[in-house]
């Protein structure tokens, strides 16, 4: 199995030298027209890999698909990695938002950001393939773990409703803060270099400062985006090849989509619902299990009604409906952003409070799940936090107490 990454490894860094040795090698502004034919072929690219998925499963070409706990069909195998593919390509849009601040908080020439997105991109390969592997191994050596994967998507999705993402402040970055404490940096670019040597010492530019905050954004994204797939397949191999190949098209679809990003206003409502799906969906998993190809059909759907509100909303001028109770209920109910904030708190808490209950009588870790719930409903209500401390003081007993009967046994 080691022989199989290793070749797949090899391919992808050949192809990346051929992009920034051969293709990208003078930095230049690329334009859409670029951009797009470049997205074209990593997508054409995926998609001749994912016919090969189909063949090296159907075949267990070098023993892949031979394993008892991941053997399966070719065309399962094939419909996994399309399903993993595009769920990572999707949620990759979220990122593509970032990337666009980071560059214009920098002040990044637009002929060196493709330079920027390159080492980032391989950077984020690399922390990829080690989340994966951890994953995998969580995967494989507990079954509960689904649930916290779940709850971390739908605790992502409630973040992603009510965050914005115009408030951004490399300042808050610890990486960016100890660069700026440990070197000096240049007060500007030195064409696409992202160090110079300066009175003897290396030297941090504007742009090695892009590249961390892509590079620590990327893996706070990994964080969401990771275990959403393993609602999708557990298989290493296809969980690792669809993460790469959604990667590898990022830089090029950044390009083609910077320009018009701010006609996606609805995607990322659609992204927010696509998270809170997959995450019920691992939570339901060992009870209710949904097809992949009903998993396939609801993203489609999920992505295209993002993709047709932004279209059509774009090509009218929409007026916002204003109720004629609008101030009435905004005295009645103090409907503000802390109220509406207070609300979601009250939803999550709730949810994983029930989910905790219900594990008491089917398979998982309630004895972790109902505190987590008591805990979030606890920053509210005061019941709440009566009842994490009475749990917090039973356990402590029971646990003084099994320790009494193991040593006297």
């Amino acid at each position: 199995m080691f022989m199989v990454y290793a070749l797949f490894i090899i391919l992808v860094l050949v192809m990346l030298a051929l992009d920034l040795g051969v293709f990208h090698r003078e930095p230049h502004e690329v334009d859409i027209q670029e951009a797009l034919s470049w997205t074209g072929l990593w997508v054409a690219c995926a998609l001749v890999f994912n016919i090969l998925i189909y063949f090296i499963y159907e075949h267990q070409w070098l023993g892949i698909g031979s394993d008892l706990v991941f053997q399966k069909s070719g065309g399962k195998a094939a419909l996994q990695f399309f399903l993993g593919y595009l769920l990572e390509k999707s949620l990759s849009l979220d990122n593509i938002f970032i990337i666009a601040l980071i560059f214009t908080y920098f002040k990044v020439p637009l002929k060196y950001q493709h330079r920027v997105l390159f080492w980032g991109i391989l950077g984020a390969l690399v922390f990829r393939g080690a989340m994966i592997w951890a994953g995998t191994l969580l995967v494989q050596r507990f079954d509960w773990v689904y649930y916290p994967f779940g709850l971390l998507l739908l605790w992502t999705a409630v973040k992603m409703l009510i965050d914005r993402h115009d408030n951004l402040d490399p300042d808050k970055n610890i990486v960016i803060r100890w660069i700026k404490k440990k070197f000096s940096i240049t007060s500007e670019f030195r064409e696409d270099k992202f160090f110079i040597q300066s009175g003897g010492f290396w030297q941090p530019t504007p742009l090695f400062l892009a590249l961390v905050m892509v590079e620590t954004t990327d893996i706070i994204f990994a964080i969401d985006s990771i275990p959403a797939i393993f609602a999708v397949t557990h298989d290493p191999f296809i969980v690792f090849t669809s993460n790469v190949f959604a990667i590898l098209g990022l830089r090029t679809l950044y390009f083609a989509l910077a320009a018009i990003l701010d006609k996606f206003r609805y995607m990322k409502m659609s992204l927010t619902f696509l998270l809170a799906y997959i995450g019920v969906k691992m939570m339901l998993i060992h009870h209710f299990p949904v097809p992949n190809l009903v998993s396939l059909a609801i993203i489609i759907g999920i992505l295209s009604v993002g993709i047709l509100a932004s279209i059509l909303g774009a090509q009218r001028d929409t007026a916002k409906l204003i109720s004629p109770l609008a101030d009435d209920l905004k005295n009645s109910l103090g409907w503000t952003y802390d109220g509406i904030y207070r609300l979601f708190v009250i939803l999550m808490g709730i949810t994983v409070l029930l989910t905790g209950i219900v594990m008491i009588i089917l398979p998982g870790p309630a004895i972790i799940v109902i505190p987590l719930g008591l805990a979030i409903l606890a920053t509210e209500f005061a019941w709440a936090r009566w009842l994490l401390k009475k749990f917090k003081e039973n356990s402590k007993k029971i646990m003084k107490s099994v320790s009494k009967y193991t040593s006297r046994t």
